[in-house]
């Protein structure tokens, strides 16, 4: 199977890593946004624009408030999906997967390199639940911001998500919407990776 060009190399996380690195060069913004998809206990899907924040050896990694929709959907059906498309590029990645979390030092490293209102944000919003108005969400920032200090830390219900694929899709943009397609695919997450070519 000819996978050469921008399709080469034998591991798909290194393949994710030089496309995003080739997309920060060119997209206008946040090219490490990604479009997350999770599915509700009634398995009715929502889908949310989220910061990719790292790729890993064997994951993709993200940060939430854990009590968000997303993070009590995550966490009742422990699987995700997410696709990344780079108009600059004309391509896009899809994966699929089982997820974990990221609640360790990582998490504490991470959240300690945001800046202070972001922070404080984190502390701020209850993230997904209804809200009275903007003035309050501002208000409640002002209190955090008196009591939490100048280097507040991770709240205990907030952190990352370890998204490690079952399936990786890369896809190129074809003339005459002849796309080029590569699925690699395995059983389990410690299984080995098969790839195949399919139609657009």
């Amino acid at each position: 199977m000819d996978r050469s060009g921008i399709f080469a190399g034998s591991d798909p996380f290194a393949l994710a890593r030089a496309w995003l690195t080739e997309a920060e060069a060119q997209e206008p913004n946040d090219a490490n946004a990604i479009a997350l998809a999770t599915v509700d206990p009634d398995g009715m899907p929502n889908v949310r624009m989220v910061l990719l924040k790292e790729i890993e050896a064997d994951a993709f990694v993200f940060y939430t408030n854990y009590g968000s929709a997303k993070g009590q959907e995550i966490a009742a059906a422990g699987k995700a999906a997410f696709v990344m498309h780079w108009k600059s590029l004309r391509r896009q990645i899809r994966v699929r997967g089982i997820v974990t979390r990221e609640d360790g030092p990582q998490a504490d490293e991470y959240f300690a390199s945001r800046s202070l209102k972001s922070r404080l944000g984190a502390w701020a919003s209850h993230q997904s639940q209804p809200l009275s108005s903007r003035e309050a969400l501002m208000a409640e920032a002002a209190k955090v911001a008196l009591t939490k200090g100048p280097n507040p830390a991770r709240p205990p219900y907030w952190g990352g998500f370890r998204i490690h694929p079952v399936e990786i899709e890369f896809w190129a943009d074809g003339a005459f919407r002849l796309h080029d397609r590569f699925r690699w695919s395995r059983a389990a997450v410690a299984a080995g990776w098969t790839v195949e070519r399919l139609n657009p």
